[in-house]
C-alpha cells in the first residue's frame, strides 16, 4: 500500500488493535502512540495492545492508550514489526488471526499482513505514520510528542547515516505543531542512570577487537548487569554504545537473555552490510543496523556472529 491507500484504509475501518514488537524501542512504541491518538481524534475506537514490556522511559507515551481486558478489536494494525518472530507473546494471537495492516520500514519485512505499508528508505517508521496521519488530518502536538520520539531514537537524534533532509522536513514539521523538543531530547539523549554508566565502563574492561579495531564485540551477560546494578531501563540503546569508538567500523552488542539464549545487535559504517549478516542468523534489519536472536551461551553467539561477518566480508 502507499501512504495515500493505508490513510484511506484507516478511514474506513474502525475498533483498532494496535501491536508492537517485543523489546520495543522508541520507534515501536511511537509510532503506535502517535496512531492511537490520531485514530481517536478522528472518532475511531483504538487501543494499543497490553504486554509491550515498554521500559519506563518510554511508560509514558502509552498512559491512557492500551487495550482494556476482553478488548475484541475489528482492525488489527502492527507498527515496526518486520519479522512473526517480533511478534510479543500478547501480539501473537493476533497473528495467528491475521494482521491486516502492517506499517514498516524494513527492508527484511516478512510480508505477513493482509496489507502492508512498506518504504525501506525511512529512516523510522515514525516517518510513514506522520505522513499517513498527516493524510487523516491535521497533527497535533499531542500525536507529535510520540512520533517525534519515535525519529528520533530511530536515528540516533538524527546522527545515523539513515538520515535524510526528510527525516529532518519531518522532525521540523513536528516541531511546528507546538511541539517543545527540548525535554525530549534531554531525557532519551542527554542522560544517564549511574548503572548505565558502569554497564559502559565494564563493556569497555571486557570488550573484544577484532581487525585492528575495525570491529568491537561486547558480550554483555546478566552477571554483568547485575554487577553494575543494571535494569533494563538502563540499557536503552546500548547496541550504540560501541560505534562511539574511534576507528570501530562494525560493532556487535551480545545481550544475554534470561530465557535462555543471546540477542546480539549489529551496527556498521564502513560498508558491511549489517542485515545481511544477520540474515545468515535469522535475523535482519537495515544496512547499517541489524539484529537476531540465536542459541546459546555468550561465547557461542560470539564465534556465531564473526562467522557470518566474515561470510558476508568474503562475498562482497
Amino acid at each position: 500500500m502507499t501512504v495515500t491507500e493505508a490513510a484511506a484504509f484507516l478511514r474506513e475501518h474502525d475498533n483498532y488493535l494496535i501491536l508492537t514488537h517485543k523489546r520495543p524501542d522508541g520507534d515501536t512504541i511511537g509510532c503506535a502512540a502517535g496512531l492511537c491518538r490520531g485514530l481517536r481524534g478522528l472518532g475511531k475506537t483504538a487501543h494499543i495492545c497490553p504486554g509491550t514490556g515498554a521500559t519506563p522511559i518510554f511508560l509514558p507515551y502509552l498512559e491512557g492508550l492500551m487495550a482494556p481486558e476482553g478488548f475484541a478489536p475489528d482492525t488489527v494494525v502492527s507498527v515496526d514489526i518486520a519479522a512473526r518472530s517480533l511478534f510479543t507473546d500478547a501480539g501473537r494471537p493476533w497473528l495467528e488471526r491475521g494482521i491486516d495492516l502492517a506499517v514498516d520500514h524494513h527492508p527484511s519485512q516478512e510480508f505477513f499482513a493482509r496489507q502492508t505499508c512498506l518504504d525501506a528508505g525511512r529512516a523510522a517508521c515514525g516517518e510513514l505514520i506522520y505522513d499517513i496521519l498527516k493524510e487523516l488530518g491535521p497533527v497535533t502536538a499531542h500525536m507529535a510528542a510520540p512520533l517525534y520520539v519515535a525519529i528520533a531514537t530511530d536515528t540516533g537524534c538524527f546522527q545515523y547515516s539513515s538520515t535524510t533532509a526528510a527525516t529532518h522536513r519531518t522532525a521540523a514539521a513536528l516541531m511546528d505543531t507546538g511541539l517543545d523538543v527540548f525535554p525530549l531530547n534531554k531525557k532519551h539523549f542527554r542522560t544517564k542512570t549511574w548503572p548505565r554508566l558502569q554497564v559502559e565502563r565494564l563493556i569497555v574492561e571486557r570488550m573484544h577487537r577484532y581487525d585492528g579495531g575495525k570491529i568491537a564485540v561486547a558480550p554483555v551477560s546478566l552477571s554483568l548487569m547485575e554487577e553494575a546494578g543494571a535494569v533494563e531501563g538502563d540499557m536503552e540503546d546500548i547496541a550504540a554504545f560501541l560505534g562511539q569508538i574511534e576507528g570501530v567500523e562494525t560493532s556487535v552488542t551480545i545481550r544475554e537473555l534470561a530465557e535462555g539464549g543471546c540477542k546480539l545487535s549489529v551496527r556498521t559504517s564502513g560498508g558491511l552490510n549489517a542485515s545481511s549478516v544477520c540474515a545468515l542468523l535469522g535475523g535482519g534489519g537495515h544496512a547499517a543496523a541489524a539484529g537476531c536472536t540465536v542459541p546459546g551461551g555468550l561465547a557461542e553467539a560470539e564465534a556465531a556472529i564473526l562467522a557470518a561477518i566474515r561470510q558476508v566480508q568474503a562475498e562482497a
